[in-house]
């Protein structure tokens, strides 16, 4: 029980205010007080009273519940802005001292939990004797001290304050007489409020003021103050982003307390009434990222760091912003799914509990200058369904695993404009035979390297892949940052081997950074409690995996999958004048679906599919549909639409021509205006009539300056 002064009822309380006339009473009920007042007061006065008269006896060892110990902390994950995005620890708590908070703070919580606290010697004999009074006359109320909350709160193995026999009262009014004995009034009301539990796992008064209002309790308004006092009697019933108008009240009876008490002005707490409860959103984080944070903790737990211990402050490259967005872009859009005619699937929103057979989906955006991740989520509710698919999934890539096949063949001098066959093949290996399909069925025939890419003929990209070597392919792929295993078959072309989200998306910062892949980096740098620097990662370039004039070409090809090929729908949403380039996925009866692009900015990946693999739906299933526009209203939604000419600048060792789209030749005078574009080739590869005959320029006679 807690020594609270009396704070006056309401419905919103559990009880109708009792009524003065229903006090009086009968000599029945007469008797029944007296019992009543004699068994509350041996309960909990007589202890008291003989605690206060005899010396403290020392408690045994292993038993002292009145000792201060420091409680367990989090450690804290910052974004770029160094804005709070998550904590890790099984209680989010960071430790302040009491000269640090605002009077008013620390004083609400003494007028409504312990009004005589600086004057009692742990146990409030006063407190007891209004509480008799109080539950004689229905209105039950504690009388438990600070002191004592503090005995039972931090000492739960010692003190179990549920236990409601006298032994128990005995022993924590002991051990509160004992710890104001041994310790001043400041440490035991500084020790209080970074104990007390506010819900959701939040512990003392700076993670509550954080993650309530989105700022530090040095910073809070008395107002805020009285509502985090009004929490201790039930962080449940009072918490403000739930319940704010039973949490005004209270908090408004805690104003009264302060100003009765002469710790605030009347004024004062009467303009601190008229405010409205306003709690942050995402629980006081900038961004809702526990996908993030968990990943983080798995990063700094591999490099030795327990950040599951506490108090460490953890500085990441996250973009609160394209997190947000990333994070609404998922779940609008695989909601919309969800709505389509003829859904066979369980839903998010409609699903047996404890069944996660919804569709689920990832993301995951890079910054491609340092690798930092800007945004990450691993899947739908985190709540319910912890697994991080970002980070931890293996699933196959489809047809997103291309760019590196078609990258092997630029670095092999084969230039885009080259002919290839879309057609029926036939390959066996290993006794088998394999007949790769295209998901419209048809084929094409003879096109160019570009076309095949922009329309994803799946024959071309495995005639590629047999034609330049498994081994060679997957020696590129390897180079990029791909770090799970390619087997060395013919359906790998077509994105058979599964892969790991992150690796994957990380190792098209290859194309974007013209060759040189970044590894994606979760963490910059850690500090201990003290401040110091116990860990730092700088950025982590890999050996060149492509020359930058290789790149350039693969990457422009690329522009045409956006423009003209399988994820058109990005341009939909994004404007034209935003460079894109990226490839579309979906696997065999489609069950996984991607697109993996990049800007200037980012390179970014999503991905959908279940946990379990099964088909998405029969019809209108593929990664231009479905996680291309994920893609693109992630970047949208953040203010990630800068226009830019950035890619039209070709590195040295680029040669241009303009060619016939149809043909792949050369275009003429009567090409018309419709099939002309620019096509980019490593110097030595463009059409014959374009390469300079360098023993013919020298016969002609001396170059004149």
């Amino acid at each position: 029980m807690k020594a609270r002064t009396r704070v006056p009822r309401t419905p919103t309380d559990g009880q109708p205010t009792p009524n003065r006339g229903q006090t009086r009473c009968g000599i029945t009920t007469c008797v029944v007080g007296y019992f009543m007042t004699m068994r509350w007061f041996a309960f909990l006065a007589a202890p008291c009273l003989l605690l206060a008269q005899q010396p403290v006896v020392q408690p045994s060892a292993g038993g002292e519940a009145w000792h201060l110990i420091t409680p367990p902390q989090s450690s804290q994950v910052f974004a770029r802005d160094g804005s709070l995005v998550g904590e890790i620890g099984h209680e989010w708590r960071t430790i302040v001292s009491l000269k640090s908070l605002p009077p008013f703070l620390p004083n609400a919580f003494i007028a409504v939990e312990d009004q005589r606290f600086y004057s009692h010697n742990g146990v409030d004999l006063v407190g007891i004797a209004g509480a008799i009074k109080d539950n004689l006359l229905g209105a039950s109320r504690g009388a438990s001290t600070i002191t004592q909350q503090l005995v039972g709160n931090m000492h739960p193995d010692l003190v179990n304050r549920r236990d409601p026999s006298p032994m128990r009262k005995l022993r924590e009014q002991k051990a509160a007489i004992e710890m104001t004995r041994r310790y001043s009034k400041q440490q035991v009301l500084e020790a209080y409020l970074n104990q007390i539990n506010f819900g959701h796992g939040w512990y003392g008064v700076e993670t509550a003021a954080r993650h309530y209002f989105g700022k530090s309790a040095a910073q809070v308004t008395l107002a805020e103050a009285a509502t985090l006092a009004a929490m201790p009697k039930s962080p449940v019933q009072y918490d403000p982003a739930k319940f704010p108008d039973r949490a005004k009240h209270r908090r408004d009876a805690i104003l009264d307390l302060m100003a009765s008490q002469k710790m605030i002005s009347k004024d004062d707490a009467a303009a601190a009434r008229r405010l409205p409860i306003k709690t942050a959103p995402n629980g006081g984080m900038s961004a809702s990222a526990p996908y993030f944070v968990d990943a983080v903790r798995a990063a700094a737990e591999r490099v030795g760091v327990k950040v599951g211990d506490g108090g460490y402050r953890i500085m990441t490259g996250l973009d609160p912003a394209l997190q947000r967005a990333a994070l609404s872009a998922l779940m609008d859009e695989t909601a919309a799914i969800e709505t389509r005619p003829g859904w066979k699937h369980p839903t998010l929103a409609v699903h047996p509990r404890g069944n996660t057979d919804y569709l689920e989906g990832a993301v995951v955006a890079i910054d491609p200058q340092t690798g930092d991740v800007r945004a990450l989520v691993g899947g739908r509710d985190h709540a319910e369904a912890p697994y991080n698919r970002a980070t931890n999934g293996l699933r196959q890539p489809g047809s997103s695993f291309k760019p590196f096949v078609y990258g092997r063949a630029i670095l092999d001098s084969m230039p885009p404009n080259t002919i290839v066959y879309d057609t029926a093949i036939t390959i066996t290996y290993d006794r088998q035979s394999y007949r790769p399909k295209n998901s419209d069925g048809e084929f094409l025939g003879g096109i160019t390297m570009r076309e095949a890419i922009a329309k994803s003929r799946n024959p071309v990209a495995v005639q590629l892949w047999q034609k330049l070597g498994a081994d060679s392919v997957i020696a590129f792929a390897k180079r990029a940052g791909i770090s799970t295993s390619i087997s060395p078959y013919p359906s790998s072309a077509i994105g058979a081997s599964v892969v790991r989200p992150i690796d994957f998306i990380g190792a098209y910062t290859t194309i974007a950074r013209l060759g040189t892949p970044v590894d994606p980096r979760l963490i910059v740098k850690i500090d201990d409690r003290e401040g110091k620097t116990v860990y730092e990662r700088d950025v982590q370039t890999l050996p060149s995996a492509l020359p930058p004039n290789a790149a350039f070409v693969l990457r422009d090809m690329m522009r045409d999958v956006v423009e003209r090929g399988t994820a058109t729908s990005i341009r939909r949403i994004l404007p034209a004048d935003v460079p894109v380039a990226g490839k579309t996925g979906t696997t065999d009866d489609n069950t996984d679906v991607w697109f993996v692009g990049m800007t200037p900015d980012i390179v970014a990946g999503v991905w959908l599919g279940f946990d379990r693999p099964q088909m998405i739906a029969a019809h209108n299933v593929a990664g231009g549909s479905l996680a291309a526009p994920i893609f693109a209203r992630m970047l949208d939604r953040a203010g990630y639409t800068r226009a830019s000419d950035e890619w039209s600048t070709p590195p040295s060792g680029v040669t241009s021509a303009t060619l016939d789209r149809q043909t792949g030749k050369l275009a003429s005078e009567t090409t018309p205006t419709d099939r002309r574009y620019v096509e980019y080739f490593i110097t030595g590869t463009e059409p014959g009539a374009l390469r300079v005959n360098v023993r013919r320029l020298f016969g002609l006679g001396p170059i004149v300056f």
